[in-house]
C-alpha cells in the first residue's frame, strides 16, 4: 500500500468523498500519451464521473475526462477514452479480490506529478447512504462554525 509521496496536484475527485466512505488509498502509474500530459500540465482534466475497473489481471479508469491539448492537432486522443494504470500484479489481485466479494469500488481521488511521472491516488470505497450524507454534511457545518467562532 503505497502513499502519496506529494508533488503539484493537477486534479482532485472531492465529489468522492461525499458520496464514498474511503476505507483504504492506493498509489498507481498511469499510462498517457504525449498530448494527455501536457493537457494535463494546464489542469484540464476531471474525475468527477471516474471509476476503475479490472479486467483480465488489468487495472483501467474508465470515465477520466482528459481535454485535448489545443495545439495537438492529429495527435490528441478521445477524451473520454479508457486508460490503463500500472501496478503491481499482487496488488491489483488483491484489489480485485476485494472489489468482487465485499461489494467495494475503485474510484480516483486525485491526479498529481511525482517527478515527472503522473500518478493516480485510488480509494477503495463503500457507498454511503443517505442518512450518512446528511450526517457527514452536518459534522462539517459544525466544524466550520467552530472554527469561525475561534478566529474572533
Amino acid at each position: 500500500m503505497a502513499q502519496k509521496t506529494g508533488g503539484k496536484i493537477i486534479a482532485q475527485n472531492r465529489k468522492a468523498y461525499h458520496e464514498y466512505f474511503v476505507l483504504e488509498k492506493f498509489e498507481a502509474g498511469i499510462a498517457l500519451f504525449g498530448t494527455e500530459v501536457k493537457s494535463l500540465r494546464g489542469g484540464a482534466v476531471n474525475l468527477k464521473d471516474a471509476y476503475c475497473s479490472i479486467k483480465n489481471g488489468e487495472l483501467f479508469v474508465i470515465g477520466m475526462h482528459v481535454s485535448p491539448y489545443e495545439k495537438g492537432n492529429i495527435f490528441n486522443r478521445d477524451p473520454l477514452r479508457v486508460r490503463k494504470l500500472l501496478m503491481h500484479k499482487k496488488e491489483i489481485v488483491r484489489l480485485h479480490a476485494k472489489v468482487s466479494q465485499e461489494g467495494l469500488t475503485l474510484i480516483p481521488l486525485s491526479l498529481y506529478f511525482s517527478g515527472s511521472h503522473v500518478k493516480v491516488e485510488l480509494g477503495l470505497c463503500r457507498g454511503k447512504k443517505l442518512y450518512d450524507k446528511r450526517d457527514s454534511d452536518a459534522k462539517r457545518s459544525a466544524e466550520r462554525e467552530m472554527d469561525r467562532h475561534r478566529k474572533d
